[in-house]
């Protein structure tokens, strides 16, 4: 009974904790210390406590109960800067801005218990992707009507919990799968732009400065994780996985500071659908000596479901002021990736020095970039290490990424309809990610 008390404390403190870990940009596809070190490589193996998020099947192998904890510290740095060619004076620069250096926790928690020699049941609560940014508002004030006080920040993401179950088909196969319960986030801030207002009397038409921008929603969705695994032998392992799309149906609402003042209401409930995709994944993996595992994943995201984004506004003036501007659609033109990732480990005795590698493509296009939606294709290195003693594992790790540089050139986005939504300029990107885990079994 004390156990199960201190797991269920445990999760309530992850839960509450994993309000902030959402990243600048950042795609949260590599849970677990151990997988994670080993380049997110882990389909193949899912042989710890994060096989919940890589590969359920790998749980029917668990013959103890185990529980297990992962934490990270995302530490990101953006810059974005936008500078434009005047005629006969040369380059100006609008924008030089940087993302406030913070820390985004975030992790894991997972517990499993053997019902049967060859069925396992189980219950873990993540955080499987995050996107975003926060911004200095002064750093964008020259495109804001120097409203340098307005917030830029935007924060996108999931928490799922999933129930799972695994069953040991031989001593050699095995199928799992988890029902994932998805909780959706989806808060921006920005400015509102201007509105042009008619007067009776010359100028006949006056700008009206709108102000701050602001939405804040939430939602629920639905999907599931299937995976088998095959050990054919003690060399060799396979695994495949599949998540299937999960649809959040957010609900909130939605401010425009100084809208008042043409006389409509400055809120509005708001109510969107975002469509998190399909991800399937197959890996490998190979112990050519007894102490050294090897491992390589295939991972595939069907981004192409953000193609655009509706946001239904109730209030009705809303709804014919943002359908005439277009902001009723926010276009993303997302297009599928595919992940190629590599990983390490090897062990000396009760410690295992872990290595990894994998390249990450932006699912994003550059006429649909911008600074609340940013995304970078990323070159990913990982390093770790590991301490067992009995039933306790202790991990620790590091992850660096490394973004490449992005240019979203002006005359682009002035002489090319396809680049209506995008914001000119030029982007860059780097994390570090320092985290920990701690499992037993017992």
């Amino acid at each position: 009974m004390k156990t199960l008390k201190t797991i269920g404390l445990l999760i309530v403190v992850f839960f509450l904790a994993s309000g902030l870990s959402w990243s600048n940009g950042l795609n949260l596809n590599s849970l677990g210390t151990r997988a994670l070190t080993m380049g997110g490589a882990f389909v193949g193996l899912a042989d710890d406590f994060s096989a919940i998020f890589w590969n359920p099947a790998g749980a029917a192998f668990f013959n103890q109960q185990y529980f297990g904890f992962y934490g990270t510290d995302l530490i990101p740095s953006s810059t974005y800067e936008m500078t434009i060619n005047i005629p006969g004076v040369g380059p100006f620069t609008l924008v030089d801005a940087k993302t406030k250096r913070k820390h985004y926790l975030g992790g894991m928690a997972a517990y499993y218990r053997p019902l049967t020699p060859n069925v396992v049941a189980g219950f873990g609560i993540y955080t499987p992707s995050g996107l975003g940014a926060d911004w200095n508002g002064a750093d964008f004030a020259a495109i804001s009507n120097d409203n340098a006080s307005l917030k830029w920040r935007s924060k996108i993401g999931l928490v799922t919990f999933s129930p799972l179950i695994a069953v040991k088909l031989t001593d050699q196969i095995s199928l799992g799968a988890t029902f994932n319960i998805n909780y959706g986030l989806f808060d921006i801030a920005m400015h509102a732009g201007s509105a042009e207002v008619p007067l009776p009397v010359p100028p006949y038409v006056m700008e009206v400065d709108l102000g701050q921008y602001e939405e804040s929603m939430k939602g629920w969705g639905y999907g599931a994780t299937f995976g088998v695994l095959m050990r054919p032998s003690d060399m060799f392992s396979f695994g495949a996985t599949v998540k299937t799309a999960s649809t959040v149906k957010f609900k909130g609402d939605a401010s425009i500071s100084k809208l008042g003042l043409l006389g409509a209401n400055s809120t509005s409930d708001v109510e969107r659908e975002v469509t998190w995709p399909m991800w399937v994944a197959a890996g490998l993996a190979l112990r050519p000596m007894p102490d050294l595992t090897l491992t390589a994943d295939v991972q595939w995201t069907q981004w192409s479901k953000l193609d655009t984004m509706h946001t239904d506004f109730k209030d009705p003036f809303w709804q014919v002021m943002m359908a005439a501007s277009g902001d009723d659609e926010r276009p993303l033109y997302w297009k599928d990736t595919t992940q190629i990732r590599f990983g390490a480990e090897y062990k000396l005795r009760t410690v295992a020095l872990r290595a990894g590698y994998y390249y990450d493509p932006s699912p994003s296009p550059a006429k649909t970039m911008n600074v609340l939606l940013p995304s970078y294709d990323f070159n990913v290195f990982t390093l770790g290490l590991g301490y067992s003693l009995d039933g306790l594992q202790i991990d620790m790790g590091i992850e660096y990424l490394m973004g490449k540089e992005r240019e979203v050139p002006y005359e682009k986005t002035l002489l090319d309809p396809e680049y209506e939504a995008a914001m000119p300029g030029i982007y860059n990107m780097t994390l570090i990610v320092p985290n920990l885990s701690i499992s037993y079994k017992f």
